[in-house]
């Protein structure tokens, strides 16, 4: 009964949190409802009584906070601002040379450089490239391998 009471109140304060910050950041509150939706679903398959219960309780939180940080992410504008500067500085940049991105709706931003440039034993241009992308103020670096297509376009390969 008392953790039916936790379950509860728990998954109330989500949904209240959610609609309050629903006018700030829509993206983020659709992602934690859902995530608190799936989680909560997720936990329904475990257990059994009171275990059943702190399960739904454990999926609905891990949920809301997994789908916040998933809502909180890129949008589909980042994502082609992103994909086109990529695509741009494989095609035309030096290697060290840095171009930027940014989202002015958004107002997130990145940096995509190439770092290396070399040809295949399959004789196939690939270039080791840096990126970094931030959103909300906090920076995520990736490092990777994209090579040129027959048709033309660059994949990315590791």
């Amino acid at each position: 009964m008392n953790i039916t009471r936790i379950t509860s109140a728990a998954l109330v304060v989500l949904s209240l949190s959610a609609c309050a910050e629903l006018q700030n950041n829509p993206k983020r509150s659709l992602g934690t409802l859902l995530g608190a939706g799936l989680g909560a679903l997720a936990g329904s398959q475990i257990g059994g009584g009171t275990g059943r219960l702190a399960a739904i309780a454990i999926g609905a939180l891990g949920g809301a906070y997994l789908g916040g940080e998933v809502g909180r992410s890129l949008d589909r504008a980042d994502r082609a601002r992103a994909d086109r500067t990529a695509r741009n500085a494989l095609e035309y940049n030096r290697t060290g040379e840095t171009v930027r991105w940014r989202n002015p709706d958004s107002g997130h931003s990145g940096t995509f450089t190439p770092t290396r440039t070399y040809r295949t034993a399959d004789d196939r241009n690939c270039r080791e490239y840096r990126t970094t992308v931030t959103v909300g103020g906090r920076n995520r670096d990736a490092y990777g391998t994209a090579c040129r297509q027959g048709d033309g376009t660059w994949k990315i390969t590791q």
